[in-house]
């Protein structure tokens, strides 16, 4: 998530809302808890909910520098490889995240 906030156009761009916080259960009662834990999910300003590979390219057009990668999600063949990155990454995101945290000494 800090490289999303990074990235960002703008410090509003995004908001990021603990799956277990109360906050999150008013704001957004239609997102169960196991749901969300399971993947990210992105509530869109017009009230859209994408959930995991789904939200990449949304994502990746609220991004300085990465825009014109979510022309590629247009792609048949690149949504496909996303769902399977996307849902293979998920699955290892503990591990993933203990491999890469000391070796960007906690600046990721």
């Amino acid at each position: 998530m800090n490289w999303i906030k990074s990235h960002a156009m703008d410090t509003v761009t995004f908001e990021f809302i603990a799956c277990q916080s109360e906050e999150r259960k008013s704001r957004f009662p239609d997102i169960g808890e196991e749901a969300c834990l399971e993947a990210l999910h992105l509530v869109t300003p017009d009230g859209r909910t994408l959930a995991g590979d789904k939200s990449l390219p949304e994502i990746l057009c609220n991004l300085r520098y990465f825009r014109w990668l979510a022309i590629f999600f247009k792609i048949p063949v690149i949504s496909l490889l996303s769902y399977f990155a996307y849902h293979r990454i998920a699955n290892n995101r503990y591990i993933i995240s203990q491999t890469i945290l000391p070796l960007t000494q906690g600046k990721v």
